[in-house]
């Protein structure tokens, strides 16, 4: 009295392999390298390595993603992961700002370098016309960002 499934109405049932795919262990391999990608996008950001000064100033926020220059440990200057020489450092920034010249532009400087190294470089910036430049501090609690801008009347 019980009916057969899955087989043809008049006997035997050829049985057809399936030719679905499975996407399943796709799907797995596609997320493990989503986070990958993840954890490590964050670490490739800062390509020159500096040991920045502290500060208890809060960090300011922008929309727009801003050049960074750096002044490493001896002294040489980097354009994000680029070195460059002082004497190419504002033609390749007027280059990379032709575009878009109210780019913002963070100065960071290794705190065991000397301050008149980094002052020198903000100095040529600022004599070149780069008038949105900001010196970049690490807060105490370990966050990075440009500096607050020192209150008026404040020495």
């Amino acid at each position: 009295m019980g009916a057969a499934v899955g087989q043809k109405k008049g006997g035997r049932g050829r049985h057809r392999p399936v030719s679905d795919i499975n996407v399943t262990p796709m799907v797995d391999v596609m997320l493990v390298l989503l986070v990958i990608f993840m954890v490590t996008a964050p670490l490739m950001t800062a390509g020159v390595q500096v040991d920045l000064p502290k500060t208890e100033a809060a960090p300011i926020k922008g929309d727009d993603q801003p050049l960074s220059v750096t002044v490493d440990a001896h002294g040489e200057v980097w354009i994000q992961e680029t070195k460059v020489s002082m004497e190419e450092l504002v033609p390749k920034l007027q280059a990379i700002t032709a575009q878009k010249p109210e780019t913002r532009i963070f100065i960071r400087g290794d705190k065991t370098i000397d301050y008149g190294r980094v002052m020198e470089v903000m100095g040529t910036l600022g004599s070149a016309g780069f008038s949105k430049v900001a010196l970049v501090t690490e807060v105490k609690s370990g966050e990075t960002g440009p500096a607050k801008p020192a209150k008026k009347g404040a020495r």
